[in-house]
């Protein structure tokens, strides 16, 4: 962990929260940690409640959530009782960000969800190559789980003026192709979509993915847009020269360039792509 970052920890009320909006598809989302230490540049809960109360900038602190396991297997059961639970882990995270590696506190979530009935879902939301330590569990969620693996572009120097606290795309490229030999229900996240050249679909099939989902700051942050866009993402892609495409139609470029590799029906589109 950097110096910087805040650590702190507190019991939580609860871990399943209802899911609505975006992701009404689910019955229930599961952050194991508050905030988000890879810090990316545009993400939407910078401009939530929860990336403000604080007052601190986001990616400067991480809440652990103690008694995690103990607590989700007592919320499985009853909320369980009304019915199959779709979950989407995680919603305002990321649940493998780098404190992960110490308190495994995600680790221990999948162990509970491993050994329940529920959910009869699971995605896991990341962009952390440390996904891959959890083969073994995920690999005993069989088809109730999906790995959604964020590789944004096939460019370096654009990931690391994005998000240069996040895990390169190297590691990430890797990390995929072994959920995928692994045999882990899996896709790449495209999301949101940034700059990219046209060798994005060869390095995305090089990986042995099928399904693909992109996505980008105007459909995907629920607000049209306007939540990302005051983050002040455009200085980004003018230190690019890049500013074709932060556009509201810049994802079919992306489009058009997956498909040279990828069949049509094997690309999903904004909350498609997310959806169990």
């Amino acid at each position: 962990m950097k110096p910087s970052i805040t650590i702190t920890s507190s019991v939580p009320s609860r871990l399943l929260n209802p899911a609505s909006g975006y992701l009404k598809g689910y019955t229930h989302t599961l952050n194991p940690y508050g905030g988000c230490t890879f810090a990316c540049s545009y993400c939407y809960v910078r401009e939530m409640p929860v990336g403000k109360f604080r007052g601190v900038a986001w990616g400067s602190w991480v809440h652990i959530k103690l008694e995690a396991a103990e607590r989700l297997a007592r919320e499985l059961r009853l909320a369980g009782r009304k019915g199959p639970l779709q979950i989407f882990m995680s919603s305002s995270t990321d649940p493998y960000q780098p404190i992960e590696y110490r308190t495994g506190l995600t680790r221990s979530l999948l162990e509970v969800m491993a050994a329940s009935d529920n959910p009869a879902f699971l995605l896991v939301q990341t962009r952390s190559p440390l996904v891959t330590r959890d083969l073994d569990l995920l690999r005993s969620l069989g088809s109730r789980v999906r790995v959604s693996l964020t590789i944004e572009t096939d460019l370096e120097p654009v990931r690391r003026v994005f998000t240069p606290s996040a895990p390169p795309l190297a590691a990430r490229l890797k990390s995929l192709k072994e959920l995928v030999a692994a045999g882990i229900p899996a896709q790449a996240a495209v999301s949101p979509v940034l700059p990219s050249s046209p060798r994005l679909a060869d390095v995305l099939a090089s990986t042995g993915v099928t399904r693909l989902c992109v996505d980008d700051v105007f459909m995907g942050d629920g607000s049209q847009g306007k939540r990302t866009q005051r983050l002040g993402l455009h200085k980004l892609y003018d230190s690019l020269q890049l500013e074709e495409w932060n556009r509201p139609d810049a994802y079919l470029r992306v489009i058009e360039t997956l498909k040279t590799r990828f069949p049509e029906e094997s690309i999903r589109i904004s909350q498609e792509g997310f959806l169990p």
